[in-house]
């Protein structure tokens, strides 16, 4: 029997309880939870603004070991140091073969979500789910970290790609003082961009600074578009990340883009908003969007903390017992970075 977080309804406490292990079948591998990130995408699942079937065991971003493979399995071993991968891709269609996982044409969900995933002491996926850590990441003290990693930098890691940011570039975070949103000032700031952090959240602004930030800019006055355009020359942002896709950070960081300057939104609420057409004419301006990421950027961005070129930020780091402290911060937005709980 293993001890494991398990969501009986959503809106309700996790209960801490024993539950029996589980067996890799063909094809899939077992591993022993290290840690596992505490980020609002589950917080979602938790509180049940994301509809999920329960009881359920949820959580992604770990950092494990296999303990187990069953028939068939030839890309992990028992003992390897792994993460997961979090979409439950099945790897032979012909967007799986062509590296775009996130558009699989027979995606079966997402780990922790309709399978069950790391708040527990062992973990069962398709084998093809778990993904190796490289030589140089030292997870064994650090397992909250290196858990993160496959989204807190792979996620902006990705994003710099969408929107091609090149060192010199100006670059506007929205929501820069979220847990990801922090993390894109950082990987912003490695790509050699100018970083302008723009949040509501001001007494975040420091730890944006401590990021890479090298101006912010208090959204909750609602002169973003022309605190943007000053801190320009009056010229505007070459990049707009927008974190929150409400309505209306989405229309400031269309609004406040230069000539040929790029906008990608992900996560958040997912709004509609208005565009100028012309505008996107005269200006040749590019409206992105951009969605989790591939197993090779989940890869990419652990060679990168391997190499010492950035760091994921995790301020809050507890035991399994204290889930629900965790969880609340979480929802209260009291995390600065990111949260994680060491399993066992």
């Amino acid at each position: 029997m293993m001890k494991a977080l398990v969501l009986e309804n959503q809106g309700e406490p996790f209960v801490l309880k024993d539950v029996p292990d589980p067996k890799a079948g063909p094809a899939e591998a077992v591993a022993r939870v290290l840690a596992c990130g505490a980020g609002l995408t589950i917080q979602h699942y938790k509180i049940g603004r994301t509809h999920i079937e329960t009881p359920r065991i949820i959580g992604h971003e770990i950092t494990a070991e296999i303990v187990e493979i069953g028939p068939g399995v030839s890309n992990v071993k028992v003992g390897d140091a792994v993460t997961a991968y979090y979409y439950l891709n099945c790897g032979y269609c012909p967007n799986c073969m062509a590296n775009l996982e996130p558009h699989c044409e027979n995606l079966k969900g997402n780990v922790g979500k309709d399978c069950d995933g790391g708040y527990a002491e062992y973990i069962k996926l398709p084998a093809h789910n778990f993904l190796p850590l490289p030589d140089g990441l030292d997870y064994k003290n650090h397992p909250a970290e290196v858990g993160v990693i496959c989204d807190a930098i792979a996620t902006p890691l990705k994003v710099n790609k969408r929107t091609r940011t090149a060192p010199g570039e100006t670059v506007a975070v929205f929501g820069a003082g979220g847990g990801l949103g922090l993390h894109q000032v950082m990987l912003s700031a490695w790509a050699g961009a100018r970083v302008i952090a723009v949040d509501t959240v001001t007494e975040k602004f420091g730890a944006c600074l401590d990021a890479g930030a090298a101006d912010c800019v208090d959204a909750g006055d609602g002169n973003v578009v022309e605190a943007l355009k000053d801190l320009t020359d009056g010229c505007g942002v070459d990049v707009a990340i927008d974190y929150v896709s409400a309505t209306v950070t989405l229309e400031q960081a269309f609004a406040a883009l230069a000539v040929r300057g790029r906008m990608v939104t992900l996560g958040g609420s997912g709004q509609t908003f208005e565009a100028d057409a012309m505008a996107m004419l005269v200006k040749e301006l590019d409206v992105l969007g951009s969605r989790y990421v591939t197993k090779f950027e989940v890869h990419q961005a652990l060679e990168l903390v391997a190499r010492g070129e950035v760091w994921p930020l995790v301020s809050e780091i507890r035991g399994m017992q204290e889930a629900e402290t965790i969880h609340a911060l979480v929802e209260q937005g009291g995390v600065t970075g990111r949260a994680a709980i060491l399993i066992g």
